[in-house]
């Protein structure tokens, strides 16, 4: 009977007093564990073009060890930033302008492929050179971010399949159709209609993509491109960074008529940090002061000097309206809930524009924003998803396809021809 008693008290005792939790996992911790197993792999980062345009390509004098938020402007993107961003793959964009075109944006092309290569070289704890899926999840268990190359805008190819199969034969493992202005064969979002999507030389572009294993990447390319280009390919897309309409309207962004279209496909939309495609605020801020650059202009003509100091004035009468973390989860949420969550990913575009939402000002903010979600209810498998585990799978279909034409149809010995011979 005592010890009956006894094991009642002990019964009792443990009803009333808790025991301590042991090993629960903060937010912080729990997306640290998510990164670790799998790579978070980000679309889009300009720090090549920054080595170009600030250092003319001497990329000994860019301070990635040391940081570069000190720089005037500052740099989104250096080594420690990366380290706490808990980075595990990056496409860096080889950007050239397209106001270079045939040979002239060929050359430079191939001198931002080299930037990249020789960034990875001097970084070799840091870096590692990816080509395929599985060399991205063996570099990134090594504690290396993975680094690809992604050519952003059509023009990088001078109107040649040959110039696109070595393209990727030196690493290049996506291209953007067009950037903001037309190819010859392609019409691009921020442009007046010329060719009414994709021309016939531009499909065999596409077709040609799919053969090598090359990923079409359909940020910045009209919404008639989109379609065409979704009519041709055989293969999974990506949106290497871009909004929805369905957040906020843009000419960059994915309207609801082609995001139906990513399902279908298979693709995935990496979300874009970049106000002006997160917000209203920011849009319209952007398109006053080109007015308001476009009037003083006009108005002074011949007096830069003049120019410059009405603008200064006029950004500070007119600061930039913030955006934060919560307009990027605005358009995550928005794809998720309409196509479903295999098919949203991360395109931040650092060091590709000004000044970036509050929260995420830098590489160092990722998991600030895996955090808000998981807060929010996206669960862990979600987070590894969007992380990159839906980009893994599009590059896995992609080398897949290419594997299985192997041995089928040789390289495309189509030529471009100008629309007026």
């Amino acid at each position: 009977m005592p010890c009956l008693k006894r094991t009642m008290s002990l019964l009792i005792f443990l009803m009333i007093v808790p025991f301590p939790v042991q090993g629960k996992e903060s937010p912080s911790e729990v997306v640290a564990r998510i990164l670790k197993e799998t790579p978070l792999i980000d679309g889009h980062n300009d720090l090549p073009w920054q080595c170009r345009k600030r250092f003319k390509n001497h990329i000994s004098k860019v301070p990635l060890g040391e940081g570069t938020q000190n720089l005037s402007p500052p740099m989104h993107t250096d080594l420690p930033r990366l380290a706490q961003g808990k980075l595990g793959g990056q496409f860096w964009s080889v950007y050239v302008p397209t106001s270079l075109d045939g040979a002239s944006a060929v050359q430079a092309t191939l001198e931002q492929v080299d930037v990249v290569r020789r960034l990875i070289e001097m970084h070799p704890d840091t870096f590692g050179l990816a080509h395929t899926a599985e060399e991205i999840r063996t570099i990134h268990a090594e504690g290396k971010i993975a680094s690809l190359i992604g050519m952003e805008g059509g023009h990088s190819i001078g109107n040649s399949l040959a110039v696109l199969r070595q393209m990727f034969e030196l690493g290049a493992r996506y291209m953007t159709i067009t950037h903001s202005t037309h190819t010859d064969w392609a019409d691009s979002a921020t442009a007046d209609p010329l060719h009414g999507g994709l021309t016939e030389f531009g499909e065999e572009v596409i077709r040609e993509m799919n053969r090598l294993g090359m990923i079409v990447d359909l940020s910045h390319v009209s919404h008639a491109t989109m379609h065409d280009a979704l009519d041709v390919t055989r293969a999974p897309v990506i949106f290497s960074h871009s909004g929805v309409d369905g957040a906020h309207v843009h000419p960059r962004n994915v309207p609801d008529s082609v995001l139906k279209r990513v399902k279908e496909n298979g693709g995935v939309v990496m979300v874009i940090f970049l106000p002006g495609y997160l917000a209203d605020g920011p849009h319209r801020w952007w398109a006053n002061r080109k007015a308001q650059q476009a009037f003083l202009e006009s108005y002074y003509r011949g007096q830069p000097e003049r120019i410059a100091d009405e603008m200064k004035e006029w950004d500070v009468n007119n600061p930039r309206p913030a955006t934060n973390l919560d307009d990027v989860i605005r358009h995550v949420d928005y794809i998720r809930d309409t196509i479903g969550i295999d098919h949203v990913g991360i395109g931040s575009d650092y060091d590709g524009m000004g000044s970036a939402p509050e929260q995420l000002e830098d590489v160092a903010g990722y998991p600030a924003l895996f955090e808000e979600l998981l807060k929010r209810g996206y669960s862990e498998s979600d987070l590894a998803k969007i992380a990159g585990e839906n980009v893994l799978r599009v590059m896995e279909a992609v080398e897949t396809y290419a594997q299985e034409e192997k041995g089928k149809r040789g390289p495309s010995e189509i030529l471009f021809t100008p629309a007026d011979e």
